[in-house]
């Protein structure tokens, strides 16, 4: 079922991202073509690993995969919501999200099911929440060196943009490292009830 969502989904962006490029290119608007043509790169990324790699994806990780691409591909660069000032916050908040997911999927994957119910609920949280901060982290070198070394402008608002993208990334993070952490306690709590009972 879920490798039908990511092809649907990852198909679906990737056709719709086409169409904006070929329309784009045909009217000389050749910026958006890229982004568009960019967006098909991204979107065809889930479709490939599932088809060829067959790795399983959590749904929430797929889900918020395409709304961030949609966001800032289209919304953002190609319709021009940057420029209303807090769309790149929220996109922030977003990535956050998605990186926690991640870490949560990441963790699911590497940790052994048996050694899983030995962890820690805080363990749990503080991994989801330290790879979605680390990714933002990162995001944001990646940033600075290209204003750096190739004269771009990624940093526009410069030290203020960087804080406020890394304290949007941690708010993401923290909503979605909160709800594994419960998660986990729960589980716990009941796989305790059980053996007790």
């Amino acid at each position: 079922m879920k490798s039908r969502i990511v092809i649907f989904l990852s198909a679906a962006y990737v056709l719709f991202m086409a169409v904006l490029a070929f329309f784009y290119y045909a009217n000389g608007d050749h910026k958006k073509a890229l982004v568009a043509a960019g967006g098909v790169v991204c979107g065809a990324i889930p479709l490939l690993l599932a088809l060829f790699i067959r790795l399983q994806f959590n749904l929430p990780l797929i889900v918020f995969y395409f709304l961030f691409l949609l966001g800032s591909q289209y919304f953002g660069s190609i319709l021009g919501w940057y420029g209303l000032g807090w769309w790149d916050f929220f996109l922030h908040v977003m990535s956050g999200v998605l990186l926690a997911f991640a870490g949560i999927a990441l963790y699911e994957r590497f940790v052994h099911r048996r050694a899983g119910k030995e962890i820690s609920s805080w363990f749990v949280f503080l991994f989801t929440l330290s790879f979605a901060v680390l990714g933002g982290v990162v995001w944001e070198i990646y940033e600075f060196s290209m204003d750096q070394f190739f004269g771009m402008t990624l940093q526009g608002g410069g030290n203020k943009d960087t804080m406020l993208d890394l304290i949007a990334d941690t708010l993401g993070g923290i909503v979605i490292a909160l709800q594994a952490g419960l998660r986990k306690h729960l589980n716990t709590s009941k796989d305790k009830e059980k053996q007790e009972g």
